[in-house]
């Protein structure tokens, strides 16, 4: 049978390698809704090739250009859906089977939760909605009997060095997330750097936000948080390494000395078959990783005073509530800010520190509790951002 999926987040990169794969294994997936934010011409281009049931598009005021699109492609049967709600309910749609979550930042908390409340299998590479739901989220998908599989590379790394490990092995188990560095690792100087050169990352190709993230670090810190929801592992268990060639994806320590680790070709089609197809293993059409071809294989520790961000996640962690919401509310702000020119790459570094420590609340205890706080942290950051340079 084949497994009809929601792709959320049809338009950026994790989306259009979701496609790719799907389109190799037409007999065991069915795109059955695609949503995308704002671009209109990408998302119609996917559904003549993948005829979905649904096409949606977060942007309200895109609706009436959405429909005639579809029309105009030969789609009319092809139901056309415009704004956040709309495309939350898509996650929830008793016709699908999976959704993979793709949306980038907080606007991908709601149909995360939608799809862990309808018991989905949910494919997750939306790092924001473990950050912001913490908790919350992963006892919506224990007792609504969801199925959570990590779509990040590092996360899915992990999740394959987990696999056989008893309780007992977990309890005594180190993770170990690989970074790459971004493209400035090894600078001390980062004042004048721009837009332009923040989002080129040497090694995988992402949108601008999360490319400006791991320019400054802070992906990893995320990822950090949301290794330790996922995987039930405190701060302290997980550590951080700087792996520029993004060979090892990330690694498992146990207690005896072994370290398990997944190897691959930096490819985000990877992670996403294996959330796909798990625990079968299917093609992908990623370049087959030749280790004599690789060279060296380097490591280095994560330099955390020129990078603040990555300790300021752990922070966050340690001090519990609602600080990672926080802290991740206001870097969606400031990162969009620096890329338009409007506060420098240091700036941005000081605005979320400033943000995250002097504002301080309880962990949410609800979905509409954590967009409330989401939004608070949002207005308080355009606040402080508007009140001096940075």
């Amino acid at each position: 049978m084949q497994q009809k999926i929601t792709l959320l987040g049809a338009t950026g990169s994790i989306g259009r390698s979701t496609l790719a794969v799907a389109a190799l294994h037409p007999d065991k997936y069915r795109i059955h809704a695609l949503a995308g934010g704002s671009r209109v011409a990408p998302l119609v281009e996917a559904a003549v090739q993948f005829r979905p049931k649904h096409v949606a598009v977060a942007d309200e005021s895109r609706y009436r250009e959405l429909r005639d699109a579809l029309d105009a492609a030969g789609l009319k049967d092809t139901e056309a859906h415009a704004g956040q709600a709309a495309v939350t309910e898509l996650a929830r749609d008793p016709e699908c089977d999976a959704v993979l979550q793709a949306i980038v930042g907080a606007a991908g908390v709601a149909p995360t939760f939608a799809a862990a409340r309808a018991g989905k299998r949910l494919m997750l590479a939306n790092k924001e909605s473990v950050v912001c739901g913490g908790g919350l989220l992963m006892r919506t998908v224990a007792e609504c009997g969801a199925t959570l599989l990590p779509v990040d590379s590092e996360h899915s790394a992990v999740f394959q060095s987990l696999a056989a490990a008893t309780p007992a092995q977990r309890r005594e188990a180190r993770i170990i997330l690989t970074a790459s560095g971004g493209p400035f690792r090894g600078w001390k100087d980062l004042s004048g750097i721009t837009p332009e050169m923040a989002v080129k990352h040497p090694k995988w190709n992402m949108g601008r936000k999360i490319s400006c993230d791991s320019a400054s670090l802070m992906n990893k810190g995320l990822e950090v948080i949301e290794a330790a929801w996922l995987f039930d592992f405190p701060e302290s268990r997980i550590d951080v390494l700087v792996h520029p060639e993004s060979i090892i994806h990330s690694m498992v320590e146990y207690a005896d000395g072994a370290v398990m680790a997944e190897l691959g070709s930096p490819d985000m089609k990877t992670p996403i078959a294996i959330a796909m197809a798990w625990p079968e293993r299917i093609t992908t059409g990623v370049k087959p990783l030749r280790l004599a071809e690789c060279g060296k294989l380097t490591f280095e520790e994560a330099d955390t005073e020129t990078f603040p961000l990555l300790a300021l996640a752990r922070e966050t962690l340690r001090e519990g509530g609602a600080a990672s919401l926080v802290m991740n509310a206001a870097n969606e702000v400031a990162v969009e800010t620096f890329l338009d020119h409007r506060i420098s790459f240091t700036g941005l570094f000081a605005a979320v520190a400033e943000m995250t420590r002097g504002f301080t609340a309880p962990a949410p205890a609800s979905l509409e509790e954590i967009l409330a706080l989401d939004a608070e942290a949002r207005e308080r950051t355009r606040a402080l951002l508007a009140s001096r340079a940075f």
